[in-house]
């Protein structure tokens, strides 16, 4: 029951999300649909970094950037040999495509912005991301995953994470 309730919360929170993510099969999403989302998300958040490098040329905008690509990649690499570990799978999902879609339309607004406007909105992007992703993470896919390898790396990646926000609160500060 306790496991029924995690997965229905999971799935309000994906729904309720800034991200306008729809909600999973009224079961929830499953340890290798986290899975994909965990590693979309982190692919996503890499994209952001490289419009910042390609966009920037503000000092601690490049150097936030380049430190996502860093950290993203090696998350992902953790995730990647864990499942190959496991013999899984990652399952694409409707969330995971949502997110997609959700980070083109505003990869593709950015891209139009210059200068400041550019180094506020990817500040304003970073910070609004990583809140979103490390909620989701931290009261929803680690309370809902079975494999307890896989809930460690959620919870060690979550540490990286909430140091990004607070790095991204800060660079938000900065920026205005």
């Amino acid at each position: 029951m306790i496991r029924n309730l995690t997965r229905v919360a999971a799935a309000a929170l994906l729904a309720s999300a800034t991200i306008s993510a729809p909600a999973m099969a009224d079961e929830g999403p499953t340890d290798m649909q986290i899975a994909h989302i965990a590693y979309t998300a982190g692919n996503l958040d890499i994209r952001y970094a490289h419009l910042a490098l390609a966009k920037s040329s503000n000092p601690e905008v490049r150097k936030f950037a380049e430190l996502m690509i860093q950290d993203h990649a090696a998350v992902n690499d953790l995730a990647v040999g864990l499942l190959t570990k496991l013999g899984a799978s990652p399952e694409d999902n409707a969330t995971s495509q949502q997110l997609i879609a959700d980070a083109n339309a505003k990869l593709n607004a950015m891209a139009q912005m210059q200068g400041a406007e550019f180094d506020r909105a990817y500040a304003a992007n970073e910070l609004g991301y990583h809140q979103f992703v490390n909620k989701t993470v931290e009261t929803a896919f680690i309370p809902a995953v079975d494999n307890k390898e896989f809930k460690d790396l959620l919870g060690q990646a979550l540490e990286i994470f909430k140091v990004h926000e607070k790095h991204a609160e800060h660079m938000v500060r900065v920026l205005k």
